[in-house]
């Protein structure tokens, strides 16, 4: 008998009594496969209603009655008193298991990503350096570096105005910027649908043209070189003392807004050799001419310069081949102290990569694939799984395994980014760099790439590895849902770090000139900052989950655009899909990083 919908029927025979699922008015079959969610058991511990009611069929389909005689009052109350113990303890524990920090507790995904999308980008808007753009949203910047590259030691004068000043100071560095763009391009190619959704396409393409223009500065092609050689300038900034050993106003004695610097500012010039350095510009500018593809002619002259110097460190004397911060102070300059590469064979995998993705050339992807390892050989044990300004191994093994669509090397690399690996805070934030400090800056990639992987694997309709992601919740402690109850982005929710190490936001922007003398007592007030440098994410805490909003303790308050890419990477892939998706469902353009290859 086949009761109708939206009731259960029961089928009465000598057996035991059988039960069916209740089907619902939607036609689904609703989770009620238990007898107890169909059986009513009356034990007759009540007194039986006089009520004409008690003669009412029960409306359940078939109910049972049995009698509960109590012999011994005494045992029958301490039943109940056991009884209702145990239930206050039961509640008690699910209270306590609710309520209480949990390591590996799953954040909901209650964040305004949108707005922090938008933040993490404007701190790129305080970080440029050059002739300050009038519609900035930043109202605390100016212009300044104007005389970058027209110093005693660049012989003769280049101009290297432009550019993003590193972080907290005045330094600009090649590398990181290099580093940076890459980063950003990617995240382009890749969720450029969620970025024009919530109306960030613009702003983030501005952010990548004002850094490759400044790329396209740094390198010098022998044919345009009075020497006769290729010309990278790693850096343009000061740091240290002069010749004569007093000490000097540079950009890390002198606390000073960019705007009123006036000491000497020199810069550092390589060659061919610095191969790192090389291969990192290549990828920047690769990556950058796919994100420009609608202007042509933007597109060639970024792709067209990448081949030009991957084909001079390419065809460097393999002897000197190495890193840019091993060559002698002219070229590393102080660039190693703040960013000292352990090796260049990532870096040139990582431009001849993005190089063949941007020309097509498939001569470049070979020489990648067929380095790869090498350069996963060289790779230092403490950089082993972390994807940063100086190892890029595991973002390569990502692309490349996804144009392959392999998974299973991918799966053995991703795991190092899911906790399996590395420690983690009492509060769950991954550690990969416990020696390093300022943490913040590995998760934010790690959620990046974890969340890249996952929607690779979806659009290969491929069942998730052995792994589980830790994006979302390494995007939430950022944003606040931490043990210190603290957003790490400067700007976002109520409470964020007020002393950030940074020059510009800690001097009032008040149209006074500041000396360095004048400015130390800026850097020394315990007052929060001025101006708040919005979306800057700061190192964040230590292993234990603590953090010190000093801005003397730069470890934790300091800021930098290499930092900011991860985060900036993290936060559009975790970002829902466009409400009016032509694509797919995940937001992820499909062809464009590989529509340039035909395998």
């Amino acid at each position: 008998m086949v009761s109708p919908v939206g009731s259960a029927s029961y089928i009465e025979t000598n057996s035991p009594v059988k039960y069916v699922h209740t089907i619902s008015e939607a036609g689904r079959l609703l989770p009620s496969s238990s007898q107890w969610n169909s059986i009513e058991l009356e034990f007759g511990l009540f007194p039986q209603s006089s009520s004409d009611y008690g003669s009412l069929p029960s409306r359940y389909s078939k109910s049972f009655q049995y009698e509960l005689i109590v012999t011994d009052k005494q045992y029958f109350k301490r039943f109940l008193y056991i009884l209702g113990s145990s239930v206050i303890l039961i509640i008690a524990l699910v209270l306590l298991v609710l309520f209480l920090p949990r390591k590996h507790h799953k954040h909901g995904d209650n964040k305004n990503l949108t707005l922090a999308v938008n933040q993490a980008l404007t701190f790129y808007d305080a970080q440029k350096s050059g002739i300050y753009p009038k519609k900035s949203p930043v109202k605390f910047r100016g212009d300044s570096g104007l005389r970058d590259g027209n110093s005693s030691n660049a012989n003769p004068p280049v101009d290297l105005v432009g550019g993003f000043y590193d972080s907290g100071n005045n330094m600009k560095f090649t590398f990181p910027t290099a580093y940076t763009i890459t980063l950003l391009s990617w995240t382009v190619i890749e969720y450029h649908q969620k970025y024009d959704d919530i109306h960030e396409l613009a702003h983030v393409k501005d952010i990548i043209k004002w850094g490759t223009e400044y790329l396209l500065k740094v390198f010098v092609p022998p044919m345009d070189a009075t020497s006769g050689r290729t010309i990278l300038y790693s850096q343009a900034s000061k740091v240290g003392v002069a010749s004569n050993k007093s000490a000097a106003s540079n950009d890390m004695t002198c606390w000073q807004r960019p705007e009123d610097m006036d000491y000497d500012r020199p810069v550092s010039v390589c060659d061919g050799s610095a191969s790192d350095l090389a291969g990192e510009i290549v990828a920047a500018l690769s990556a950058a001419s796919m994100v420009f593809k609608e202007d042509d002619v933007y597109s060639r002259k970024l792709a067209k310069a990448a081949e030009k110097l991957f084909e001079v460190a390419w065809n460097e004397d393999p002897h000197r081949q190495g890193t840019y911060t091993r060559l002698d102070d002219a070229c590393g300059g102080e660039s190693r102290t703040f960013y000292n590469s352990s090796g260049h064979i990532d870096e040139l995998v990582w431009g001849g990569t993005w190089l063949s993705f941007a020309t097509g050339n498939l001569t470049y992807l070979d020489y990648a694939t067929k380095t790869f390892d090498s350069a996963k050989n060289n790779v230092t044990s403490f950089d082993r799984g972390v994807f940063y300004w100086n190892n890029k191994l595991t973002a390569i093994a990502v692309i490349i395994y996804a144009l392959a669509q392999s998974s299973d090397m991918i799966d053995s690399l991703m795991c190092s980014y899911l906790g399996q690996n590395f420690d983690m805070t009492p509060g769950g934030l991954i550690i990969q760099r416990p020696e390093n400090g300022a943490p913040l800056q590995f998760a934010a990639t790690a959620s990046f790439l974890s969340k890249l992987y996952s929607d690779y694997l979806e659009v290969l309709l491929r069942s998730g590895g052995r792994c589980s992601s830790i994006g979302a919740f390494t995007v939430n402690y950022i944003l606040g849902d931490n043990p210190m109850k603290m957003s790490y982005m400067v700007g976002f929710g109520d409470k964020y770090p007020n002393q950030v190490h940074h020059r510009s936001a800690s001097i009032p922007w008040d149209g006074k000139h500041y000396s360095c003398e004048e400015g130390e007592k800026w850097l020394k007030s315990k007052e929060p900052n001025p101006n708040v440098v919005v979306g800057a994410m700061v190192g964040g805490p230590n292993q234990f989950d603590n953090f010190t909003d000093e801005r003397e303790r730069p470890l934790f308050t300091e800021p930098s655009i290499s930092s900011n890419a991860g985060l900036v990477a993290a936060l559009i892939a975790l970002h829902h899909p466009p409400r009016h998706n032509s694509g797919n469902k995940l937001g992820l353009d499909q062809t464009s990083l590989f529509e340039n290859i035909r395998l």
